[in-house]
């Protein structure tokens, strides 16, 4: 990240020179080897060049076929180490971006719908191989000026990538945007399927929703992140006619913007200064 959207720090400094509020997020998810890295780092951090982006003493590289991702960071709020490499090699890149909003404020890219990825960890110690997606995003505002709250999924279908967005604007809209993104990259807009209401958080209790078919009860597999403004979680639902276990993210931006979610935000997003 590059003027780090939940960031405040970046917030506080008035979304000023957002090459100074820098970070590289990383979340692993498993029994026994659950990790969160958010160190926020300044601009003397920072290295960019067309094919390398160095983060302290991580680095992404694209080599023109695979984008290969060097961690080497610190786990927060308990002080571990965090070492590996990911590699993930597009199997298409996609070259549409979408307006989230109405106003043009904030973008959409998915760059690399489905892909495939090798993870190997030294700390914690994990091998494997599996499926990958690659996406940005970018405006001119902060996330909280333009949405109320957003649910958002993407799920790996037998012959592409599955994408639902569902958004609330501070200027009263519904933003619901359906995608079908084919195996060569190429995108197909669908009408939304009728929003479908899931379980609350369990801990901090965030609204959460998914567009699902109502022929179907999507269900939640495993709560992945559960956080004051934010959840990450497993959901068993459809796409179209095909049974899927999407990703799926809440953001609540009300409470986001608020003070005291603020003032939490540094124990998990710690900053240094080299």
């Amino acid at each position: 990240m590059i003027g780090s959207v939940f960031s405040p720090y970046y917030a506080w400094a008035g979304r000023n020179e957002p090459e100074n509020h820098i970070a590289l997020n990383v979340g692993l998810y498993g029994k026994g080897v659950k990790r969160w890295t958010m160190t926020e780092r300044g601009r003397s951090a920072l290295t960019q060049q067309p094919d390398h982006l160095g983060i302290g003493p991580s680095n992404l590289t694209w080599d023109g076929k695979a984008l290969r991702i060097e961690i080497d960071e610190w786990a927060n709020p308990f002080p571990r180490k965090v070492t590996g490499t990911i590699t993930i090699i597009p199997e298409a890149l996609a070259g549409t971006s979408f307006q989230l909003d109405g106003k043009g404020r904030h973008y959409w890219h998915p760059l690399a719908p489905r892909a495939r990825t090798k993870v190997k960890f030294d700390k914690p110690g994990l091998d494997w191989e599996g499926t990958a997606y690659i996406d940005s995003n970018w405006g001119s505002e902060p996330l909280e000026a333009g949405f109320v709250n957003w649910d958002w999924s993407r799920a790996h279908l037998h012959d592409g990538t599955g994408i639902l967005y569902d958004a609330f604007t501070r200027d009263g809209q519904n933003r619901q945007l359906a995608l079908r993104i084919n195996k060569d990259g190429t995108a197909d807009q669908l009408v939304p399927p009728p929003r479908s209401t899931l379980k609350k958080g369990p801990i901090w209790r965030v609204n959460r929703s998914t567009l699902c078919a109502t022929s179907t009860v999507p269900k939640t597999l495993k709560m992945l992140e559960d956080t004051p403004f934010y959840t990450r979680s497993h959901v068993k639902t459809m796409f179209e006619e095909e049974a899927v276990i999407a990703v799926h993210e809440s953001l609540d931006c009300n409470r986001f913007a608020s003070n005291w979610v603020r003032c939490l935000l540094p124990f998990r997003m710690p900053k240094v200064t080299r």
